[in-house]
């Protein structure tokens, strides 16, 4: 009913004026949705279709279904701003885009990049390629030798606190301005670069040693059997190991040093991003006829692969930058958190409120004299207001925040990479997350065959093995008594009139389809201290079952060979043209492999034709998806049923089939697909066609069901984050049925939820049309293929983007590295929201260096992106406590310390303030010397960064109610309505210790500076006790020396302080009377309003 709704609603009919409309739009409706009784097009059948479409925007509300004024509703851009013009656009960051663009441009004339081309590679002629290629080598590191310092210091002085000290600072060097002593600015400043360039340099040699590592390590050695296998892991996140062909013609050479006396060359298509495809040709001159051989992904091993059985001989294509592993890895950026960016954000507004008291002290002092002075000196009185401590402390943090998550044993293993962005985990909205090796283990468990009228699981194997046991037995039998005859037994059955199989023979046709469709070879390894010459390999191998591994394209290929040989039908051998297996009793059954077809996402088959040997039958078997081989096998009325069921279950289903072929039928295949296979035009569709040919009435043999093992406490984790209020994207490289199926069984899609696939598209048109279906799905998971996705967002970036956040759930499958990078970078982008990615390979490090926080796993494919993430963990459910714990305690302990900082220096300004308005609004220092620097240091650092230590909730607490980390991203624990609130306590309570000091204080100006700046450090104290949520033994260590601190020093700091008068009992009322006036009220409104407003936490607490 669904397809037979129009996507557009029409004008009634008796508006005349829209009736030639209408006719002219008459295709697209009936494509939308045919009449009764009329024969339905195909959905993307009609030409002029797309022209129509072109033109018409998609709609994002169900407004447009129900506004009757027009056919067509303009479509709302998400987020497109009017532009600003002149003066508003440059003040309001005009002028930063004219700069950044200039340097863009100046960096792009010095760092021209060179087109990239196709190219010629002669065989052991270098002199004949006149091109000039990259050095093989790869670079990961930021900076240069040149280079290091100027840009460290540019990432510190981007930020407005760091330049605005840094100007502080120098204006010292002026004696007109010169407020204090030198150490008292450039001390700290030069403490926070100190800390900033030791920290990156170290970051940079390491990266330095991981690349001379990766650069040391050459490629050697194709098998003398003409192919090999390799591990992808690095490239494209796959753990099981490929099959690479060798070029034919260089297989039937005497001796390998025969290669560089041949006259050949490789001619290669230029350098690009896709590593599922290469287009190249072989060519031998030497020959009558020179030969041309057509080269394939299959002959191709891509930089960053490994060569994990056999050894290879190869001729280097593209080196260094131009690599395929190097040209989708993005450049390494540095990272600058979200609370950092809204400091800055503050820093900007406490400079204007300084530059207004400024202007406001200069004012009323009537601008006598040399003003503009009076207005600089009163610029740097006043700078504390933005405090330079604020970057020391928020960086020790940071490094405290990580010594905890590495000292965590409830996430052991756990490294912290990047010690800038530990806030970052508490602020998170979306997780993007690889799918193989990170929520799942990539072993697969065969779990069930169905027969359609029978279904076996894991406690009935012994039936199916007994089975095999008794058919071959029968077979072995049959086949002795009648060893003259040479008409084979089966053939001769064929003639019979049709009867109903017994169960033991349709158990026994689908082992051995099973046992025979697949790609899978097995692999015996060398004898202990054998010789490793070629020649030799054969004789050296140990062929024991012990010894024997499988090795596959896909591990779900893997695991039905184990199941098969579990059951008594075990692959002994496997090479480019036969393959054994042994049967129960002993037997080695030989078969010939005639043809193979690949799996491939379009097709999402793959098949086989084998002639067996001692019957010399042929047959052809096929494996594939239910959606692709439904429409092939013969009638039947279990099948999209049972599929179904296993779907539920988790499990991977793959539909079997055979058909037996005669002689005749198969020499007339073969000659057809070879013609199709030497096409120069179309091949790949003249290939299908052929095959297709084929592909007609198959006999359904059986339905397997294999199990993804997850990731221990994968499901509860995904639950938890849920929960917390976190979107979970999957990008994975993989099929799309195989992600499909993870995600339901990870429970990231659950059962009861809808799932949209988004059908394969190749035009706007098409894409137009999908995105309308979707659109009109509410609460459902997307899953979406990357070349459908490519299209998208081509043509509807805005579009696709709007309608993917609002799912529960997105899967995209089939991505490259390019591309999971590109959604993060989107995602930022349109959503404004930060992102995290996780994963374990080399293929995930573009994303996760394009995210805001990125996770490394380290796991089976490697360290790779383990090293190039900010966070390192060792399991995907130690990603739950990383965030709903560390997150979320880092982010409010910073939150906590930066505003405290600041209202540190906002109250010593205040105090100022006051004081220079009271003397005349004269611009000379309250306090100078050791009493700034104390004040900074010793005695209120220790108790402001015990804050570090806070927690709200136990961990435990945190763990329990996920829900709790949804508060934080709304950012509502530093925002400008804290901020405000936070300069209010600092006015008020800089007030009233200024104001009480120059009302009690008696004879001497001293003494005001003695009751003052003691009742100061006396409410810091306090207000650090206000602050505190749950007290931890360090605090009251830190509160009690600070104090020490601050009185041993009272009877050094003669220049200061009369220590006459600060040991009566005059000083001591006065100081106290003075403190409790300040902090009192405040603690009076934190009782009240955790009384009569209790935050969430704290009902969970008590």
């Amino acid at each position: 009913m669904a397809d037979q709704i129009p996507l557009y609603p029409l004008r009634s009919a008796a508006a005349a004026a829209a009736a030639a409309a209408n006719r002219k739009r008459a295709a697209y409706y009936s494509a939308a949705g045919p009449g009764p009784g009329a024969e339905r097009p195909s959905r993307y059948q009609l030409e002029d279709e797309s022209a129509h479409l072109d033109e018409m925007p998609l709609m994002m509300s169900e407004e447009g279904f129900e506004n009757d004024e027009s056919d067509y509703h303009t479509l709302p851009r998400a987020r497109v701003t009017q532009r600003k013009r002149g003066l508003e656009w440059f003040v309001c960051g005009g002028w930063k885009f004219l700069c950044t663009s200039c340097c863009d441009w100046l960096i792009n004339i010095c760092q021209r990049k060179r087109e990239l081309k196709a190219r010629t590679v002669w065989l052991g002629y270098p002199e004949k390629c006149e091109e000039k290629h990259p050095r093989n080598s790869i670079k990961n590191q930021k900076y240069s030798v040149f280079t290091f310092i100027p840009g460290v210091l540019h990432e510190q002085f981007k930020f407005f606190l760091n330049l605005y000290f840094l100007v502080v600072s120098c204006s010292q060097f002026v004696p007109a301005l010169k407020i204090g002593y030198l150490y008292t600015y450039w001390a700290p400043l030069g403490f926070v670069l100190a800390v900033t360039i030791t920290r990156e340099a170290i970051d940079e040699f390491r990266r330095f040693q991981r690349d001379k590592e990766v650069n040391s390590q050459l490629y050697s050695k194709l098998t003398i059997r003409g192919s090999c296998f390799i591990r992808t892991d690095q490239l494209d996140g796959e753990t099981d190991w490929k099959l690479k062909v060798a070029v034919s013609c260089t297989q039937r050479l005497p001796a390998l040093g025969d290669l560089f006396s041949i006259n050949a060359y490789v001619y290669a298509q230029k350098p690009q991003l896709d590593i599922h495809s290469f287009e190249g040709t072989f060519t031998r001159e030497d020959s009558d006829p020179p030969i041309h051989e057509s080269l394939s992904i299959e002959n191709t091993l891509w930089a960053g692969t490994v060569v994990a059985s056999g050894t290879v001989i190869g001729v280097v294509i593209y080196t260094g930058k131009e690599t395929r592993s190097v040209m989708n890895t993005s450049n390494p950026k540095s990272k600058a958190g979200l609370l950092d960016l809204e400091l800055n954000q503050l820093t900007k507004a406490l400079f204007l409120a300084l530059v207004a008291l400024s202007v406001v002290m200069v004012t009323l002092q009537g601008f006598v004299g040399p003003w503009y002075r009076n207005l600089l000196r009163f610029l740097l009185l006043f700078s504390y207001i933005i405090p330079i401590s604020l970057r020391v402390n928020l960086d020790m943090g940071k490094a405290a925040y990580g010594w905890m998550i590495m000292r965590d044993e409830s996430i052991p293993g756990t490294v912290v990479r990047t010690s800038t962005i530990p806030e970052e985990l508490g602020r998170l909205v979306y997780l993007l997350t690889d799918k193989t090796g990170t929520l799942t283990q990539n072993e697969m468990v065969f779990k069930r065959l169905h027969l359609g009228t029978v279904s076996y699981g894991p406690d009935t194997m012994d039936e199916i093995q007994n089975h095999v046991v008794d058919s071959y037995s029968q077979t072995h039998s049959q086949a002795g008594g009648n060893t003259t005859s040479s008409t084979p037994p089966r053939k001769a059955q064929s003639s019979a009139p049709k009867v109903r199989k017994s169960v033991s023979s349709r158990v026994h046709e689908a082992v051995k389809a099973v046992a025979l469709c697949h790609n899978v070879t097995p692999v015996y390894e060398s004898r202990a201290g054998a010789a490793t010459d070629a020649e030799f390999a054969e004789v050296d191998q140990d062929f024991s079952d012990e010894n024997r591994t499988y090795q596959a394209s896909s591990p779900d290929e893997v695991a039905l060979v184990q199941w098969t040989e579990s059951v008594g039908l075990t692959l002994v051998n496997r090479d480019l043209t036969s393959m054994q297996l042994r049967t129960p009793s002993g037997q080695v059954l030989t078969y010939c492999l005639l043809q193979t077809f690949p799996f491939t996402s379009e097709s999402k088959r793959m098949g086989v034709i084998v002639r067996d040997e001692s019957t010399a039958e042929i047959t052809f078997y096929m494996k594939g998806a239910d959606t692709a081989m439904s429409t092939i096998v013969q009638y039947n009325d279990w099948l999209e049923e049972e599929c179904g069921n296993m779907a539920r279950e988790g499990l991977r289903t793959l539909v079997v089939a055979k058909k037996a072929l005669t002689e005749e039928q198969y020499q007339d295949f073969e000659s057809r697909y070879n013609q199709a296979r030497l096409s120069l035009h179309d091949r790949a569709l003249k290939v299908a066609a052929v095959v297709e040919s084929l592909e007609r009435e198959m006999e359904l043999l059986c339905l397997t069901g294999v199990e993804d093992q997850l990731q221990a406490g994968v499901r509860p984790t995904l639950e938890m984050l849920r929960n917390a209020g976190i979107k979970i994207w999957m990008l994975t490289g993989d099929k799309l049925e195989t992600a499909t199926c993870i995600a339901k069984s990870s429970h990231l899609v659950s059962r009861t939820q809808d799932t949209h696939i988004f059908r394969p598209v190749t035009s706007r048109g098409e894409a137009h049309l999908e995105l309308n279906a979707f659109r009109r799905k509410h609460d459902c998971a997307l899953v979406i293929s990357g070349d459908s996705l490519e299209v998208c967002l081509k043509y509807y970036e805005h579009e696709f983007m709007e309608l993917a956040c609002q799912c529960p759930a997105v899967v995209c499958c089939r991505c490259s590295p390019t591309q999971k990078a590109r959604i993060v970078s989107l995602l930022r982008q349109h959503t404004g929201r930060r992102t995290c990615a996780i994963g374990d390979g080399g293929n995930d490090v573009s994303m996760i260096q394009a995210a805001d926080c990125g996770i490394g796993i380290e796991g089976k494919e490697g360290r790779q992106a383990s090293l190039a993430a900010d966070f390192s963990i060792t399991q995907f459910r130690h990603v739950g406590r990383l965030l709903v714990v560390h997150g979320r305690s880092s982010y409010k302990r910073s939150a906590a310390l930066g505003q405290f900082v600041m209202h540190r220096g906002l109250i010593i300004s205040t105090m100022q303030a006051v004081f220079s308005s009271v003397f005349y609004f004269a611009s000379v220092p309250l306090y100078q010397g050791f009493l700034m620097v104390g004040y900074a240091t010793v005695y209120t650092m220790f108790p402001v960064f015990s804050l570090v230590l806070d927690e709200d909730v136990r961990p435990d607490t945190a763990m329990l109610y996920p829900e709790l980390y949804k508060d934080l991203t709304k950012g509502r624990s530093l925002s400008f309505k804290t901020f405000l609130v936070w300069v209010l306590i600092s006015v008020y309570q800089g007030g009233i210790l200024m104001y009480g000091a120059l009302v009690l204080f008696e004879s001497e100006f001293v003494h005001v500076v003695a009751i003052s700046f003691t009742a100061l450090i006396l409410t810091e104290l306090l207000m650090v006790a206000l602050t505190v949520r749950t007290w931890h033994w360090l605090m009251v260590v830190a509160q009690f020396l600070s104090l020490g601190c601050y009185v041993a020093s009272l009877a050094f700091l003669n220049e200061y302080f009369d220590v006459a008068f600060i040991t009566t009992v005059t000083f001591v009322w006065k100081v106290s009377a003075i403190t409790v006036v300040s902090c009192l009220p405040l603690y009076t409104l934190k009782f009240l309003r955790r009384k009569l407003s209790p935050p969430s936490y704290s009902k969970l607490t008590s």
